[in-house]
């Protein structure tokens, strides 16, 4: 998320949030019971001992060659026999996938059949707010997941050049929180890998370009293919892609990388830079760089960039400025903002701030930086939600405008309510109780509903008046949803947590629908809902960004409900920005998403490979390290960092406790 414009752990599914394994094997002896009937005492002539044992003899060679038949069936039929009987194929390029769970269309959940024209006629009910959240999702009841492309796997040597957007209105199905198809632990993980290998190929040709015409330098202008410094000459674009380098094996880039960050990285830079967005691209780069590696060079940057940043929460309030001078250590806030700070980012410095107390003893990193969320908890606005300004300069923090959103400028404060306690090992109650009442809030005040599609969306609030917008920021909200679900503390299976996850899965089919509706098959910096039309691109605002939030969401969902409708759609977010965004030397911003023949910009963020191209990674990749509910937590630029307890198991000395 930007503010400016695992031990591998299965999927816990097999029908996303509600059927699990052990749900499965309750499911299968109960019908084995009703199968097997009752036992009832019988007079016949069959009771004589001497008859009973020909009999039994009888029985048993039958029930012999009865079983070998069917064993014989099960291990060569391929459409037919229980998944977990069968070895998955090896499946070439361009072989057909198969679903491995069934080759009708009805699947039977829970002894529930359900037709398409069933499902239909539930949905399309759903009409208004009130509909949706009294709507129970519908999960596994259609068959199989039926959305697999018929070409199978994608060949190496696959031509991106011939994209074109598929249109939207397609998987309506899952618009209302549904996951109403079947499906197996890992099925697609083979034609995911294949195209995992492609999104690598997206990085080494973005990376290549960097190292060759602007190493070591802010970033690099993908089409006139030279450097810019733009951010100090604090080497932005290479820092932030450490870990991205590391997760896709690029170990010689990798440890080129690292040597610039210890000969040549100086931070010694004599002009003021953003207290947040130099936090979690800079300093979370060189923590996760560090706690991925356990390479010192990471560290001793981090903490020498760390104890520059830190004066930036010099204020009376406590609320830090928004931005600081690296070399005086004079800090201030943006001037655009009129002296005020943004909640946004002075709430996104947490996760940061409290790892780096961890690995140096300094107390004033985690106490200073978590004051700062008690200090707005006491604030208590209605509904849990928080404007964007607050005035920071004088006794007291207060509130600045009246401007309530989940897109830019607060976006991440939302974020990092949920983080910073998972973090913790979700025990400090402050931090699940905020997000806790911000997302009632959310649910009561913003949630909303489009005409005529019914797409779910989070408008703005404006001194109390709606505004039907939504930013591709608000994205993110999706995998957010779906991660405060799997970990409530009143359980997965509450109504609360099922209400959050189906707003998720809702959430993330209508970022979906803002890619796939557009010429370019790519989203709007934010889009305008209008009665009787669903949204059009905002106006002003036609351009994207390279952003990441959509496919963060996808990223996360896939990872804790394991259906790959999340991959597919995240492929087809992948091919049009192959399509669309690629030039000589990297990948360029789009200045209109509804024109096909526009020209990439002269512009690539650093967060497009410290999270774009990171989240689709791992989006393909089965055999990820990053565990969402048991290792690790995402920094607000998608850098992964252990969580604590993770850390204490690990063995890693926390010098706080010296």
């Amino acid at each position: 998320l930007m503010l400016s414009s695992f031990i591998h752990y299965p999927p816990l599914l097999v029908f996303s949030n509600t059927a699990t394994t052990s749900n499965n094997n309750r499911m299968a002896k109960s019908a084995l019971r009703r199968r097997r009937g009752t036992r009832q005492s019988s007079s016949s002539c069959f009771s004589s001992p001497i008859i009973q044992a020909v009999l039994g003899g009888l029985l048993l060679v039958i029930i012999g060659l009865a079983g070998g038949i069917i064993m014989g069936l099960l291990a060569f039929s391929s459409t037919k026999a229980d998944p977990s009987l069968r070895k998955p194929a090896v499946l070439e390029p361009n072989e057909l996938v198969a679903n491995d769970v069934t080759s009708n269309n009805n699947a039977v959940v829970g002894g529930n059949v359900m037709s398409k024209q069933e499902f239909e006629k539930q949905v399309d009910t759903i009409i208004t707010k009130e509909d949706f959240l009294k709507h129970e999702a519908i999960i596994g009841q259609l068959g199989a997941f039926p959305y697999y492309p018929e070409s199978g796997l994608v060949s190496k040597d696959h031509d991106f050049s011939s994209f074109t957007a598929p249109g939207g209105s397609r998987f309506d199905e899952y618009k209302h929180g549904d996951s109403p198809y079947s499906y197996s632990p890992g099925e697609s993980d083979a034609l995911a890998r294949s195209r995992r290998f492609h999104v690598k190929k997206a990085m080494e040709h973005a990376w290549k370009g960097y190292e060759q015409y602007a190493f070591g330098q802010d970033e690099i202008k993908p089409r006139t293919m030279r450097g810019d410094n733009g951010w100090g000459g604090i080497g932005i674009t290479l820092v932030d892609s450490l870990d991205t380098l590391w997760l896709m094996n690029m170990t010689e880039e990798f440890y080129r990388a690292r040597d610039w960050c210890r000969d040549k990285l100086n931070h010694n830079v004599n002009r003021p830079v953003s207290t947040f967005e130099t936090t979690i691209r800079s300093l979370g780069g060189l923590l996760a760089a560090f706690d991925l590696s356990g390479d010192n060079a990471f560290l001793d940057q981090a903490k020498d960039l760390g104890a520059r940043l830190f004066k930036a929460f010099g204020t009376p309030t406590g609320i830090p400025s928004g931005q600081v001078n690296l070399a005086t250590g004079r800090a201030q806030n943006i001037g655009w903002t009129g002296n005020q700070a943004i909640t946004a980012e002075f709430a996104t410095l947490q996760l940061e701030f409290r790892l780096l107390a961890r690995l140096t003893g300094i107390s004033d990193y985690k106490e200073k930086s978590e004051r700062v969320y008690k200090l707005l908890d006491e604030m208590n606005p209605k509904h849990g939600l928080y404007p964007y300004f607050i005035r920071n300069t004088g006794k007291k923090p207060e509130f600045g405008n009246d401007k309530i959103t989940f897109g830019a400028m607060s976006d991440s404060f939302y974020e990092y309510m949920l983080k910073i306690w998972i973090q913790g090992g979700r025990k400090e109650k402050l931090y699940r109780d905020m997000y806790d009442r911000a997302i009632q809030g959310m649910h009561d005040e913003l949630l909303t509903l489009s005409s005529p599609s019914g797409l779910v969306f989070i408008a703005d609030k404006n001194n109390g008046k709606m505004d039907t917008k939504m930013d591709h920021l608000v994205c993110f909200m999706g995998g957010l949803l779906a991660l405060g679900a799997y970990t409530d503390p009143q359980g997965f299976h509450s109504d609360r947590a099922q209400r959050d996850l189906k707003t998720a899965k809702s959430l993330t089919y209508t970022c979906y629908q803002m890619y796939a509706r557009m010429p370019t098959g790519i989203s709007a910096e934010f889009v305008q809902f209008y009665p009787g039309k669903d949204f059009e691109s905002g106006r002003g605002a036609p351009h994207y960004l390279l952003r990441p939030e959509t496919v963060e969401s996808f990223f996360y969902l896939y990872q804790l409900t394991g259906d790959p409708v999340y991959r597919e759609w995240g492929w087809e977010v992948f091919q049009a920005i192959e399509r669309y965004c690629r030039t000589d030397a990297g990948y360029g911003s789009l200045k209109d998403v509804r024109k096909t023949s526009g020209a990439p910009e002269d512009k690539m963020e650093s967060f497009f490979l410290a999270e774009t191209l990171k989240y689709l990674y791992l989006l393909f990749d089965p055999e990820t390290p990053i565990d969402l509910l048991h290792t690790h937590v995402f920094n607000t630029e998608a850098h992964p960092l252990r969580i604590f307890p993770a850390m204490d198991q690990d063995g890693v000395m926390d010098l706080l406790e010296q």
